[in-house]
């Protein structure tokens, strides 16, 4: 088995510790490795770093490439343009050997975070032989431990091999309100979409050229005239992997992971997993709190100082101090849109 990583993303709804030169997947936001180390840590043994090819940005190869020193720094690929996710996993799939396109691989994003490794690669063992065996594609959905808004789900239909738990996809559902996700989840019949695929290489490379013809075309344009790949690449379609492939297919399969995943969308998020003190508090770096309850409070640089405050993240850096309630840290992307307004990039 090979494995794809999606590495490209610019973290915006952890400013402003994460940035376009440092996005959250290469942040250590535990301590400990990166976001993207664990990431590729985790596959071992079932992949080793030499089957693992990452997709970024120009911007950030340099870092990836630090990071990961075990995977060859040729199958470390720089998108000279963002495009979403259909034409990143074209390109990468159509960026490996011809002779190696017969094989299954797993296509993950590298900024996720799963606390039980061990579930993690047993559930993947078992998808790996699924796909291969059937030729299927497979998405691992996520079994879903409260009613969240924050997901897109995963309907299920037909139970197809009871001893795995392998079910029929009937449909990708978008971000629910809070009644339907509800809903969702007493059901039992739906899963989180983690956006985690398993196929083979070339059948997805054949999926494309059905559903997606014009990125397709623009790949082969790229694999016969790679010198002009900045030219080309962003002129491909932007769609992602799930509009642009998936939901057009009736035959995906999927596998319940259950392992303690989190996308860490925000820093409510990450506020979920962290230790927390008597008074519900989550600290990290130099931080002094009097009579606070239920905060994150994060010193990256320096000291953050809080009395009194109740339900608020704060995050000091060296040059930028955050302070949101926690229940309104998805929409920090606006405050990263207001300083590029501003023109104070150098914040970016």
């Amino acid at each position: 088995m090979k494995a794809l990583v999606l590495a490209g993303g610019s973290g915006t709804r952890f400013w402003p510790v994460s940035r376009r030169q440092r996005p959250k997947q290469l942040l250590s936001l535990e301590g400990g490795p990166s976001l993207l180390q664990a990431t590729v840590e985790r596959l071992e043994p079932l992949v080793d770093p030499s089957s693992v090819w990452v997709c970024t940005t120009e911007a950030l190869s340099r870092q990836v490439q630090e990071q990961l020193p075990l995977v060859p720094e040729n199958q470390i690929l720089a998108e000279p343009a963002g495009r979403n996710t259909a034409p990143a996993i074209g390109w990468s799939l159509r960026s490996m050997p011809m002779d190696e396109r017969d094989e299954v691989v797993v296509v993950l994003p590298a900024d996720h975070r799963i606390e039980d490794h061990d579930a993690f690669r047993r559930t993947l063992e078992t998808a790996e032989r699924i796909t291969r065996e059937g030729d299927r594609v497979m998405t691992l959905g996520v079994q879903p431990v409260r009613p969240d808004t924050g997901y897109g789900y995963l309907e299920l239909g037909r139970r197809l091999e009871p001893e795995s738990g392998l079910r029929q996809v009937l449909r990708y559902k978008e971000k629910p309100d809070q009644a339907t996700a509800e809903r969702f989840v007493a059901s039992g019949d739906y899963l989180w979409n983690a956006g985690i695929f398993l196929f083979r290489a070339g059948r997805l490379l054949e999926l494309l050229a059905v559903h997606q013809p014009e990125i397709a075309r623009g790949l082969e344009a790229i694999e016969r005239r790679p010198e002009q790949i900045g030219d080309l690449y962003p002129n491909l379609p932007p769609i992602s992997i799930d509009f642009g492939v998936m939901e057009h297919l009736d035959d995906v399969v999927t596998l319940p992971l259950d392992c303690g995943w989190s996308d860490l969308g925000s820093w409510d998020a990450l506020a979920e997993i962290l230790p927390r003190d008597a008074n519900g508090n989550v600290t990290k770096g130099e931080v002094i709190s009097v009579n606070c309850q239920d905060n994150l409070l994060y010193a990256e640089e320096g000291i953050v100082a809080a009395l009194g405050i109740e339900g608020l993240v704060v995050v000091k850096t060296r040059d930028s101090v955050l302070v949101v309630p926690k229940d309104r840290t998805q929409e920090i992307r606006d405050i990263v849109a207001a300083l590029e307004d501003r023109g104070l990039t150098p914040l970016l």
